[in-house]
């Protein structure tokens, strides 16, 4: 089984030696602001949003398809297998894990209970934390979902060489910290425990 809470240490490892509370000082560049990037770096930029574009366009296409023919949407389906994957989660955890917000992982288990594929308990000895278990129709409902990438992506992806499958990933991960820092950041800042 897997760490619940992913690839925190990731990100840990940066953050070593600072408080909650305190920031990093930002990179030499970026604290003169009369410092521009080259041309190439903007250019370079460029080419990445767009390519974010093409993939927030085919990921919407497939969450379109996937509400279709599933009655729930990806998020819906990644906290399902969150739970499934990990057992029986706090929101938190269920939150970091599926890299939604608290606020959106909240409102997305109020539906999963509402339609009975998830339960919620309060824990007797920590009002405060809620854990949340998969129902049999939750299991027999994720059973039936259709994958979350298309097939085209699926065996691309496969086939490409492992040592490139984690050139990529080291990539989107890179990118995804650039344009929102991760969620570890985000719940540390605000203090709140992922257990």
């Amino acid at each position: 089984m897997s760490d619940p809470l992913g690839p925190a240490g990731d990100n840990a490892a940066r953050h070593d030696g600072f408080a909650d509370d305190t920031v990093p000082d930002p990179a030499p560049d970026a604290a003169t602001p009369d410092a521009t990037p080259d041309v190439g770096a903007i250019d370079n930029a460029a080419h990445v949003m767009k390519a974010i574009r093409r993939i927030v366009r085919a990921n919407d296409i497939r969450s379109k398809k996937v509400a279709r023919e599933a009655g729930l949407t990806i998020p819906q389906i990644v906290v399902l297998q969150a739970v499934r994957d990990f057992g029986q989660l706090t929101t938190a955890a269920l939150s970091h894990q599926a890299d939604l917000s608290p606020a959106t992982t909240v409102t997305i288990l109020d539906k999963l209970e509402a339609r009975g594929l998830v339960t919620r308990r309060r824990s007797a000895t920590d009002r405060r934390i809620v854990r949340t278990r998969l129902t049999a129709e939750g299991e027999r409902i994720l059973k039936g979902a259709p994958a979350l990438f298309g097939r085209r992506f699926v065996t691309g992806f496969a086939d490409l060489p492992e040592a490139e499958q984690q050139r990529i990933v080291a990539a989107f991960r890179a990118v995804a910290d650039l344009v929102d820092p991760p969620l570890v950041e985000a719940v540390a800042r605000e203090g709140t425990d992922l257990g």
